[in-house]
Formats: structure tokens, C-alpha cells, sequence
């Protein structure tokens, strides 16, 4: 076999192998359950503008949205808030973090850690 005849081989191995570890994780469960945490932080898109300024007022379809996310998965939060795409979409962590706080959420983890920030 051929120089140029193996690189090809194992290329294509290399993209089978790969493409099926991100299959596997893209349908394992997460800190977001099956939802990828790219998908929960876009249905947190009403909080942008709470989740860059500590006074701006948090609009009732984010409390309502960020209540559920705590019910269904609470973990999920804090992968949203650390993740990527809330870096990318100007979100500030310790102010996002507030936002439980700020919509008066009773069953908030109060104290827990997310990250190097604590949730009020």
C-alpha cells in the first residue's frame, strides 16, 4: 500500500472514530439532561439584558424560564452561565448569577458554588 494510500485510510478512521465519540456525547446526559447546553442557554435569551447589568430590571418570561431550568435540571445554570456561547453573547457570570435572586426564586440554591461565584 501506498504512502498517500494509508494517510487516506487512516484519515477517514480518524473521522469515523471521531464522529462517533461526539455522537455518543451529544445524546448523553449532561449537566442540561439531553438538552445541549448551546440549546438551554438560547432559551435563556429574554435574561441578556439582566445578565450584563446588575440594575436592569429581569423580564418575567426570563424569571419564568430560569425558574423552570432550576426545577428541571438545576446543574444546567451554572453550565449556561460558565459555558462558551454566554461568553460570546456578553453575559457577565456574577451578574447572571444574580438573576435567581433578583426574580424572588424560592427554591434557588442559595450558597452553592458555581464556578468561582456564589449563587446569592
Amino acid at each position: 500500500m501506498s504512502y498517500n494510500m494509508r494517510a487516506w485510510v487512516v484519515t477517514v478512521l480518524v473521522v469515523l472514530v471521531a464522529s462517533n465519540a461526539f455522537k455518543c456525547d451529544v445524546n448523553a446526559a449532561g449537566e442540561c439532561g439531553k438538552t445541549p447546553v448551546r440549546s438551554a442557554a438560547a432559551s435563556l435569551s429574554p435574561c441578556l439584558g439582566a445578565a450584563g447589568n446588575a440594575r436592569a430590571a429581569v423580564p418575567p418570561a426570563c424569571c419564568s424560564k430560569v425558574a423552570a431550568l432550576i426545577k428541571t435540571t438545576p446543574k444546567c445554570l451554572c453550565a449556561v452561565l460558565l459555558s462558551p456561547s454566554a461568553k460570546q453573547a456578553g453575559i457577565k457570570p456574577g451578574i447572571a448569577i444574580t438573576i435567581p435572586k433578583r426574580c424572588s426564586i424560592k427554591n434557588r440554591q442559595a450558597g452553592k458554588k458555581c464556578g468561582k461565584y456564589t449563587i446569592p
